[in-house]
């Protein structure tokens, strides 16, 4: 399955790197010392946060926010991170 989710880049106060936050996925968050970093630590974190959701017997993910309803900070950018998650059968 393939998600897409919207994350925010914000860079860090220092000017080292960048933040992470993912609008829709509570609590879901990444950073990185460059912008290369920063997005595989993103990407590696909704998918992370999508798949120990779909574990959850009430399985439910969120609707994705669209980018025009999206409120940035001065600096702050929007990228779509997308994950791919294999579903395979349980083996006990």
């Amino acid at each position: 399955m393939t998600f897409v989710y919207p994350a925010v880049f914000t860079p860090k106060q220092n000017g080292n790197g960048y933040d992470v936050v993912f609008p829709d996925l509570e609590g879901c968050t990444a950073s990185g010392p460059d912008l290369e970093d920063a997005l595989d630590a993103a990407r590696e974190a909704a998918g992370d946060w999508i798949r120990v959701e779909l574990e959850e017997e009430d399985a439910h993910l969120p609707e994705v926010s669209h980018e025009e309803d999206m409120k940035l900070e001065e600096g702050s950018f929007m990228r779509q991170i997308m994950v791919i998650v294999k579903l395979l059968p349980e083996y006990d």
